[in-house]
Formats: structure tokens, C-alpha cells, sequence
């Protein structure tokens, strides 16, 4: 009876050391799965911080490129405005020339067609002063010499360099106006190209301004057609041959 006794107090012992090893176990399981737990955490976390950090260098990154590319396309189109700015005004410094030049022709051949007049006419009055003294015959044959032959001649070369000097008035008028147009494209271009958004319509747009500036230049440099003022008027018979170039201002053959 008391071995019996004994085996069965030594079975509930051993039954409560099992039990009590079970929960030692478990509170060892418990610890660990808290531990990695932590640690699954803690890497998460980590991974999440590096994650924002790269994500944060990233966006700064292109926004400094960005602004980097923002920066090169203002400071192109400023050099491209400027560019077109000094080419309008080369181009309107050679409009002014030339039209200077146009207006010192002109009046070049007009003070020659002004002297050529005066010679004719002195000449017309030597004429008419011998006939008058030789014979009353011979003056109504030169007067009417005057009136049939020389008077005709002089009116049509006159009118013919009226004629000339109209022309060249209205080519004048229509070059001015043509360089005017193409100003007014060339303005419209530049307003064009500050509102221009990617560089494919920038390059359009400078392209276009280069062609207008190409088309006013021709303009400016294209021959006039009325240059020779129309019919040469023959030079006074006592006048020196003048090799002055039209519209020269040291020009002495007019002195």
C-alpha cells in the first residue's frame, strides 16, 4: 500500500515536471517568436527608412534636373532674343543705309539733270543769239528748228527722267514696305518663340526667324531695278567725264 502510495506521488511529480518543462518550452518559444518578431519589425522598418531616403534622393535629384533644364531653356531663349534683336537691328541699320544711299542718288542725278538743263539752255541762247544776228530768216528757221526738233527732244528726255525718278520713288516705297512685313514676322516669330514649350517647337520657331531675317536681308541687297535712272540724258558738251561712284558726298564733279 505505501509503495503504491510512493509510485503515485512519483508519477505526479513527474507529471508536474513535464507540465512544467512544457511551459518552460513555450515561454522559450514565446520569447523567440517575440524576438523575431522584433527583429522582422526592426528590418521592416529599416527597409522602409532606406526605401523613403532613396525615394527622397530621387525626387531631389530630378528636381535639380529639372531645374537644371529649366535654367538652360530660359537662358536659351534669352540668347535667341538676343540674337534676334541684334539681327533686326543689323538689318535696320542696312535698311537706313541704303535707303540713304537711294536718297543721295537721287538727288545726285537730279543736280546732274539740273546742269544739264542749265547747259542746254545756254546753249540754246548762243544759238538763238547768232541766228537773230545773221538774219531774220535764219531766226525763224531756228526757232523753227526749236520748236519742231530740239524742244521736242528736250521735253521727252525730261519726261523721261521724271519717269525714271517716279519709278525709283515707288520701288522705294514697295522695299519699304516689303521690309516692313517682314519685321512685322520676324516680331510675331520672337513673341512665337517665349511661349514656345519644348525644344522641338523652339528650334521650329528659330528655324522660321532665320528664314523671315534671310528674306528681309535679300530684300536689302536685291538690285534695284530702276537704278540707272532710265534713259542716260547726254552729258553738256563742255562737261568733264565724271567717274564718281552715285551717291558719293566728296563727289567734286558737281563743284
Amino acid at each position: 500500500m505505501a509503495e503504491q502510495k510512493e509510485s503515485s506521488v512519483l508519477f505526479s511529480l513527474k507529471e508536474l515536471m513535464g507540465l512544467e518543462e512544457d511551459r518552460i518550452r513555450q515561454e522559450e518559444d514565446d520569447k523567440k517568436k517575440r524576438a523575431d518578431a522584433e527583429l522582422q519589425a526592426r528590418s521592416e522598418a529599416e527597409k522602409r527608412a532606406r526605401d523613403e531616403e532613396e525615394r527622397r534622393l530621387r525626387m531631389e535629384e530630378d528636381r535639380r534636373r529639372e531645374e537644371e533644364t529649366r535654367k538652360k531653356e530660359e537662358v536659351a531663349r534669352i540668347e535667341a532674343i538676343q540674337r534676334g534683336e541684334i539681327e533686326r537691328a543689323r538689318i535696320e541699320a542696312e535698311q537706313r543705309a541704303r535707303m540713304e544711299e537711294m536718297t543721295r542718288q537721287q538727288e545726285h542725278e537730279r543736280q546732274l539733270k539740273s546742269l544739264q538743263h542749265d547747259e542746254h539752255k545756254k546753249k540754246l541762247q548762243r544759238t538763238l543769239m547768232i541766228s537773230i544776228a545773221a538774219a531774220a530768216i535764219l531766226v525763224f528757221g531756228g526757232a523753227g528748228l526749236y520748236f519742231g526738233k530740239i524742244k521736242p527732244e528736250q521735253d521727252q528726255r525730261e519726261a523721261a527722267a521724271q519717269a525714271a525718278l517716279l519709278a525709283q520713288q515707288e520701288e522705294a516705297r514697295k522695299l519699304q514696305a516689303q521690309i516692313a512685313e517682314q519685321n512685322k514676322k520676324v516680331e510675331n516669330l520672337m513673341g512665337a518663340l517665349s511661349q514656345a514649350k519644348t525644344d522641338a517647337e523652339k528650334a521650329a520657331i528659330q528655324a522660321q526667324i532665320a528664314a523671315e531675317q534671310n528674306k528681309a536681308a535679300a530684300i536689302i541687297h536685291r538690285p534695284s531695278a530702276g537704278g540707272g535712272g532710265g534713259a542716260a540724258s547726254p552729258k553738256p558738251p563742255t562737261a568733264k567725264p565724271c567717274n564718281c561712284q552715285p551717291g558719293d558726298p566728296l563727289c567734286s564733279c558737281l563743284n
